[in-house]
C-alpha cells in the first residue's frame, strides 16, 4: 500500500533527522552558532562567497557543512544544490530559523519553530472598495491604528525574532502614507517582503517604486473573469480594470506577481477560465483563497462551497499545476496538499503541495518532509499582526493572542496557549483528528472556528470530515 510505504519512510526519515542532529553535541553547535550571525558568516564560507575571517569562522563552517551534507544526504538533496540555494539571503534566513528550532525543540511532528516564517501583517483598516467578502471589515482608518514610529518597532521585534516573511495587506496596505518606508526597512533588515493588494492603486509609478524598495512579490485580489461581477462583489464600479492594469504594471517592472482569487457560488464555475486569464496575464501564480466565512463574510456564508464542489476545484487546480509550467497554482486549502498526494501515489502527478505557497517534486522517503512542514499554518509557521499591533493565530481567524507593541513578541510566539494547541496535531478533533492525512493536512482551523467555534474542530469543508460524518 502507498500509504503504508510512506509511514515507514516517514519513520526512517524521523530517525534519521534525530540522529543527525538531536545528539548532545549537534544541539550545543546550532544553540552556539544561531546566535550573533555566526551562522550567516560560517553558510557564507561554506558555500564559498568569501573566505574565513578567523580560525573559528572556518572550524564553524566545516562543522555546519558536515550537518548540512547529512540532512541532505536524508532527503537525496545534492550538495551543490544546497550552495546555490543559500547564495539566497532569506534562504539564509531560513535556514538559521530552522536550525535555531531544532535547537531548541529538536526533530518535531509538525516542526516547532521559534519564530514564524511569515507574518502577515494587516497593515491598515482602510480601503478604497466595499468586498462582500472582508474578513477585515475594512473601510475608514481606526482611530487605534499604529503610528509610524511604532510600526518601525514592529519591524524591529519581528527581524530580532528571525521572521523570514512579512507580507503586508489590509484593508489596502497602499492607502496609508508611510507604507514604502516601513517596506523598504523590513526589506533591509533581511526579511523577504510581499504586499497583498486590491490592486486598483498600483499605477506604472507606484509598481516602480515597489520594485526600488525592493518588493519580492505582490499578490492582486481578481475574482471574477466578468468585471460586472467582480465589481458588484467588490463593491465599486471600475475595480476591475484597475485591477488588471496593476497586475499588468507590476508584471512590468519585473515584479514577481500573482493574482488571487477567493472561490464561492458567485465565481466557482468561472475558475476554468480565470485560470487561462492568469495565464494569459503571464502572472508567476494562481492563488485560490479558501472562503472563510468571518466577520463581514458571515453575510455571505450561504455562498460557501459543498465539500463536493471543493474537492472538484482542488482537482482542477491540481491538473492544472501539473500541465502548465507557468503560472504555480496553489490553494490556501490544506486538503490540496492531500489531493497532490493521492495524485502522487497514483501515478497522476508529481509534484506534492508542501503548504499553500510552495510544492516540491519528492519521491521515496523524501515525501515524508511533507508531514513536517505541511498543512494549516495558522500559529504553527504562520501568525497575523492587525492594525493596532494585535497578534493573530491567521487573519481569519480574529482571536487575538497578545499584541507586538505592548508585549515581547518573542514570548507571544514561544507561549501562547492558543498556538501551543494549534501545533499538536494530537489534539485535532472528530474526523480531522483520526485522518491519515492529519500532519500533511490537519484541516483549515479558521473555517473550523468559524463554523464550529472550535478552533480543534474538524473542518466542515472537507469532503474526507463529510464522508465520516455520514459513516
Amino acid at each position: 500500500m502507498a500509504g503504508e510505504n510512506k509511514d515507514g519512510k516517514g519513520m526512517e526519515v524521523l530517525f534519521s533527522l534525530k540522529k543527525t542532529f538531536e545528539n548532545r553535541w549537534a544541539r550545543l553547535f546550532l544553540r552556539y552558532i544561531t546566535n550573533k550571525n555566526r551562522f550567516k558568516h560560517a553558510l557564507e564560507v561554506y558555500c564559498k562567497l568569501k573566505p574565513a575571517s578567523s580560525l573559528g569562522e572556518l572550524i564553524n563552517a566545516k562543522i555546519l557543512g558536515f550537518l548540512l551534507r547529512r540532512g541532505a544526504k536524508i532527503f537525496d538533496v545534492k550538495e551543490n544544490d544546497i550552495i546555490e540555494t543559500f547564495k539566497n539571503p532569506e534562504y539564509v534566513r531560513g535556514l538559521n530559523l530552522v536550525m535555531k528550532s531544532i535547537a531548541t525543540y529538536g526533530i518535531t511532528k509538525p516542526q516547532k519553530l521559534t519564530a514564524p516564517f511569515i507574518v502577515v501583517w494587516d497593515y491598515t483598516s482602510m480601503c478604497n472598495l466595499k468586498c462582500k467578502h472582508c474578513y477585515a471589515n475594512a473601510g475608514k482608518l481606526a482611530k487605534d491604528e499604529l503610528s509610524t514610529e511604532e510600526r518601525y518597532k514592529v519591524i524591529d521585534k519581528l527581524d530580532k525574532a528571525g521572521v523570514v516573511l512579512v507580507a503586508f495587506s489590509g484593508g489596502e496596505p497602499l492607502m496609508r502614507k508611510d507604507f514604502f518606508e516601513i517596506a523598504k526597512y523590513a526589506r533591509e533588515k533581511g526579511m523577504f517582503v510581499s504586499v497583498a493588494s486590491n490592486g486598483t492603486l498600483i499605477t506604472r509609478k507606484v509598481a516602480e517604486r515597489m520594485k526600488k524598495i525592493g518588493v519580492g512579490y505582490v499578490e492582486i485580489s481578481l475574482d471574477h473573469i466578468d468585471p460586472k461581477i467582480h465589481d458588484e462583489f467588490r463593491g465599486v464600479k471600475g475595480a476591475w480594470k484597475r485591477a488588471v492594469e496593476g497586475i499588468k504594471n507590476c508584471i512590468k517592472v519585473g515584479i514577481s506577481t500573482g493574482m488571487a482569487t477567493t472561490v464561492t457560488k458567485y465565481n466557482y464555475q468561472s475558475i476554468p477560465s480565470m485560470l487561462e486569464f492568469a495565464k494569459k496575464l503571464g502572472v508567476d501564480y494562481f492563488m485560490a483563497f479558501n472562503f472563510v466565512p468571518t466577520r463581514r463574510g458571515k453575510e455571505i456564508s450561504d455562498y460557501d462551497l459543498t465539500p463536493e464542489e471543493r474537492e472538484r476545484l482542488l482537482e482542477l487546480l491540481y491538473e492544472r499545476l501539473c500541465e502548465w509550467e507557468k503560472p504555480k497554482i496553489f490553494s490556501t486549502c490544506p486538503a490540496y496538499a492531500r489531493i497532490s498526494l493521492e495524485r502522487v501515489e497514483k501515478g497522476k502527478g508529481k509534484e506534492v503541495v508542501l503548504s499553500h505557497f510552495g510544492s516540491a517534486v519528492l519521491e521515496g522517503k523524501t515525501l515524508a518532509i511533507a508531514d513536517f512542514i505541511g498543512g494549516c499554518g495558522a500559529g504553527r509557521n504562520y501568525c497575523s499582526i492587525e492594525y493596532n499591533g494585535d497578534v493573530q493565530p491567521c487573519v481569519f481567524i480574529p482571536v487575538k493572542v497578545g499584541n507586538v507593541i505592548k508585549e515581547d513578541f518573542e514570548k507571544i510566539w514561544m507561549e501562547s496557549e492558543i498556538f501551543e494547541k494549534l501545533r499538536n496535531r494530537e489534539l485535532l478533533k472528530g474526523a480531522c483528528g483520526e485522518c491519515k492525512y492529519k500532519y500533511l493536512c490537519g484541516g483549515c482551523r479558521a473555517r473550523a472556528f468559524a463554523i464550529t467555534g472550535d478552533i480543534l474542530d474538524s473542518d466542515p469543508g472537507c469532503i474526507v470530515v463529510e464522508e465520516e460524518v455520514r459513516r
